[in-house]
């Protein structure tokens, strides 16, 4: 059986009464896509940040690599967390820095790494984002919003990590620039063996890159599978989401493989 990289059970996220996630649970196994989908208010980047750490759930268990977030603390939760890299929507870069400069602010962590070498490898993860040399000296107000997602990966990518979380990437994009990150994406898996976790509301960008979805709706997660999977379901939200409109390419594509 495919191992799980992350399993989430039980999870409970409430601010003040309004409750987010109740009885949540959900895997993402190693090598694969994932790709996590809902309504407005689903709480898809809540449970990102959940399971990074960012946000302490009211209840249940988050486990990474076989470990229980909230029973680790020090030195063994920095170890598990330099074993992930996160790339928020907006990019979240530090505006005061260069792109090459952004993408060296993990690498510190490394004991031991000159400046040089430091460097280097930053330049190296700004190249792997897809980025031109250029970028590396240029400040966020420089970038289109494309260059601000890529400069975003090339910083989770920073510390070689095993998962990488990806909240709405292609969010904002125009469709040629939305298609070549989701390539990058799939290659990026393929060469360096990640897992990924992807928040998005794109269509496209789950039929090109995920291998399995997952849906919440009612406070947990709905169903997970494939594409081929989710046409099949007949709840209300999910049917029309993935059967409406926009739909259209993806659901086109996917009956042409039956």
């Amino acid at each position: 059986m495919t191992e799980n990289v992350i399993e989430v059970r039980g999870l409970r996220n409430q601010f003040g009464r309004h409750v987010v996630h109740d009885q949540l649970d959900l895997d993402i196994r190693r090598g694969e896509i994932l790709g996590v989908v809902g309504g407005s208010g689903t709480g898809k980047s809540v449970l990102l940040r959940t399971i990074v750490g960012l946000n302490r759930p009211a209840a249940g268990t988050v486990r990474v690599f076989g470990q229980d977030l909230k029973t680790l603390s020090g030195f063994a939760r920095e170890a598990i967390e330099r074993r992930w890299g996160v790339m928020f929507q907006n990019g979240a870069l530090f505006s005061s820095l260069s792109v090459r400069e952004n993408v060296e602010v993990p690498l510190q962590a490394i004991p031991g790494l000159s400046p040089e070498s430091r460097k280097a490898l930053a330049e190296l993860k700004v190249s792997m984002a897809g980025l031109p040399w250029l970028a590396n000296e240029k400040y966020p107000s420089d970038l289109s919003g494309g260059m601000k997602k890529r400069a975003g990966l090339a910083r989770a990518l920073a510390l070689d990590p095993e998962i990488v979380f990806l909240d709405e990437p292609t969010a904002g994009l125009d469709p040629i620039g939305a298609d070549a990150f989701d390539h990058l994406i799939v290659e990026l898996r393929d060469a360096l063996n990640l897992s990924v976790f992807m928040v998005t509301h794109d269509l496209d960008t789950l039929h090109a890159c995920c291998d399995r979805i997952a849906v919440l709706a009612e406070k947990r997660v709905l169903t997970t599978g494939t594409m081929a999977d989710m046409l099949k379901v007949d709840h209300p939200w999910v049917h029309e989401y993935f059967h409406g409109p926009r739909a259209r390419a993806a659901t086109t594509t996917e009956r042409g493989k039956e």
